[in-house]
């Protein structure tokens, strides 16, 4: 491909455009691959629970025919879900099950032209699946800005929208997945491998910090208070932030992260919008200090805080 071709289809704004078709995946993703995997732990649940020998050797006894029978229910109501993924069935409207057709799925615009509204049952739709449409776009577009016409600037819209959707996701379901969590640190890894990123050792070590410093927080914080603080997975995101931008970013990312994370919590304590027993998730915080670190740079992000030139 010709320089003035590449530098034509790696624009911000066509890179603009491509982050609105993916945000509108990303909707489908955040909607459905929680389900899938509590499809996944129910069917799992169903198997070892009708499995008489393995149940006898975890807890020393048969299950009880009160148990078998349960079991056999449950996989009954499994297997009767039907295939369910991130391509089928067709995406329909939760109210009257309306199969959405192609041009009421156009990102934003099939949302304005409905005006909000299912086309067949009138119920509202989210402004939440424009949202995230419109800020994948943005996203995309600043990492064509910041990494300027190369494919290199693919890998970071890769990164972004992955972010993006685990954002997204522990919100709502204070989960990171693994499906997606580790794909990306092993990305990270081998981006680095390749040279289209930082070095290879940088990238180790920023996993191994990442991960480490955060698991180190949860043990103190667990032995002090007897509570677990963070899950698991906020340390996978942060190796993976390592992975992809060196050790370095280590520390502007929490720092990042907890500047975001004390503005949302502090604005939800005002406006009542704390969830009960007043926790918030620190995945989205730690995606958005990550998000941060990626468009402005680790020696900018340091600098801001006083600890080297920008």
């Amino acid at each position: 491909m010709s320089p003035e071709a590449l530098s034509l289809w790696l624009s911000p704004p066509v890179l603009g455009l491509l982050g609105l078709c993916i945000g509108s995946f990303l909707n489908v993703v955040v909607h459905r691959l929680p389900r899938m995997m509590e499809r996944d732990w129910w069917t799992d649940f169903a198997e070892q629970l009708s499995d008489g020998e393995l149940f006898k050797r975890c807890f020393g006894h048969e299950p009880s025919k009160a148990l078998q029978t349960t079991a056999t229910e449950l996989a009954k109501e499994v297997d009767g879900l039907g295939t369910y993924g991130l391509s089928k069935p067709r995406s329909a409207c939760p109210a009257c099950g309306h199969q959405i057709a192609w041009h009421e799925n156009i990102p934003v615009f099939g949302w304005l032209r409905l005006r909000g509204r299912c086309s067949a049952c009138k119920t509202k739709i989210s402004p939440r699946y424009p949202l995230l449409e419109l800020l994948t776009g943005a996203l995309f577009a600043a990492a064509g800005w910041r990494f300027g016409a190369q494919p290199v600037a693919l890998l970071w819209c890769a990164l972004l929208a992955a972010l993006v959707a685990l954002a997204a996701i522990d919100w709502d379901t204070t989960m990171l997945p693994d499906s997606i969590t580790l794909p990306l640190l092993w990305a990270g890894v081998a981006a680095a491998s390749l040279g289209w990123t930082v070095p290879l050792g940088s990238a180790v070590w920023g996993a191994i910090v990442g991960y480490l410093s955060l698991w180190s927080v949860y043990k103190l914080y667990k032995a002090a208070t007897g509570k677990e603080g963070m899950g698991y997975g906020d340390f996978k995101l942060l190796a993976a932030l390592g992975a992809w931008l060196g050790w370095q970013a280590i520390l502007p990312i929490i720092l990042m992260s907890s500047v975001i994370g004390a503005v949302v919590g502090i604005t939800m304590k005002f406006t009542s919008g704390l969830r009960q027993g007043g926790y918030v998730p620190f995945g989205p915080f730690l995606a958005g200090g990550g998000v941060v670190v990626v468009l402005a740079g680790t020696e900018r992000v340091l600098g801001w805080i006083g600890q080297v030139g920008q």
